[in-house]
């Protein structure tokens, strides 16, 4: 039997405007019972659940609900070796994540004897894309769908100056092309830039196309906005994403990377309650951001209403094409305090 768990933060991290008639959540209570129903009347040989949860919020899940066998989960784009095994009052649920991006396969194979799972064997299995030989009648396809825009695709905009990529988990070298974009374009102090994990890595040396740029920011919410916030409410929003990330309750987490920044610097600490993990938010030419002072901020892909600005491609392409380079200078990447030992967090500024 195979049960569906939509990501229960759509309204959140999605315009809500976009499903106004829809509801979700973590309904635990009801899952129970559908497992419950689905066992007593169906008599499956194995309960599957397929998540959008994320990893710790399937975690969570596998412990307080019962008669799981395993969860197949994602979001978090973890490419986890082995499930993880979770004790609950009727045994154990396996919790699995693949990645993303289709850079794995995960294979799970279930001994099933007596209409009980008794043993399984779990393999993560990489996936070589060029060793693969592509369909011939969906190659046809997709060529024809991108030929009436593959001048617009291949325009050349940029050379790359180091790999640029978008997926640290505080900022990467083309989120800050982004968050440069915005500034500059939009005649900007401070940008904001939503923590994406997805879009094609591009190559030192290598050029940066519009496809590039598409591929790192298409979504169906790409308005850019300008507008003075203070700066307590960007140390607001800064705290906000923050918990979404950090919260100790898993049912209360988000999943998602921190929103980028560019034009300041910050530091952070995850282990600190809500409203005050984030501390020192200081611009680039040094000065302390001020909490009851106004700054000009850019930035782009609000759930709330609808932003009037140009769509964020336009903005980073122009930019590129501006530049002819795209090349980092300053990565605005905080510097994280309580983290000592952890190999996550190898890679970023620490104290």
């Amino acid at each position: 039997a195979i049960v569906g768990q939509a990501f229960p933060r759509t309204k959140i991290a999605n315009p809500s405007r976009f499903i106004p008639d829809w509801t979700f959540d973590i309904f635990d209570r009801e899952l129970q019972e559908l497992v419950d129903q689905i066992r007593e009347e169906e008599k499956p040989d194995a309960v599957v659940v397929i998540s959008h949860n994320g990893m710790d919020v399937d975690l969570a899940m596998a412990s307080r609900v019962s008669g799981i066998d395993v969860i197949l989960g994602g979001h978090t784009h973890d490419g986890m070796p082995q499930p993880t095994i979770v004790k609950n009052n009727a045994g154990q649920t396996l919790v699995c994540n693949v990645g993303s991006n289709g850079k794995f396969v995960g294979v799970m194979d279930l001994d099933v004897r007596g209409g009980k799972v008794h043993g399984f064997k779990y393999r993560l299995m990489p996936v070589f894309s060029e060793l693969l030989a592509a369909d011939p009648a969906m190659t046809k396809l997709i060529a024809d769908i991108r030929a009436p825009y593959s001048d617009w695709l291949n325009e050349e905009l940029a050379v790359a100056d180091e790999v640029m990529f978008r997926r640290g988990n505080f900022n990467g070298t083309f989120d800050q092309v982004i968050c440069n974009a915005l500034r500059e374009q939009l005649d900007a102090q401070v940008s904001l830039s939503p923590g994406f994990r997805w879009g094609t890595s591009v190559l030192k040396g290598q050029m940066v196309t519009m496809e590039h740029v598409l591929d790192q920011t298409c979504l169906t919410y790409p308005e850019t906005y300008v507008r003075p916030m203070k700066g307590s409410e960007l140390k607001l929003i800064l705290e906000d994403v923050a918990d979404n990330i950090f919260n100790p309750e898993p049912y209360l987490q988000s999943g998602g990377d921190m929103v980028r920044v560019g034009g300041f610097d910050y530091i952070c600490d995850p282990a600190k309650p809500v409203g005050s993990r984030i501390s020192e938010m200081t611009l680039d030419n040094g000065e302390k951001i001020d909490m009851n002072k106004e700054y000009k901020v850019a930035g782009w892909a609000t759930v709330g209403a609808r932003s009037e600005g140009p769509d964020i491609w336009d903005v980073v392409a122009d930019h590129l094409r501006d530049k002819k380079v795209a090349r980092i200078d300053k990565l605005n990447t905080p510097v994280l305090k309580s983290v000592a030992g952890n190999p996550g967090i190898a890679a970023y500024p620490k104290v």
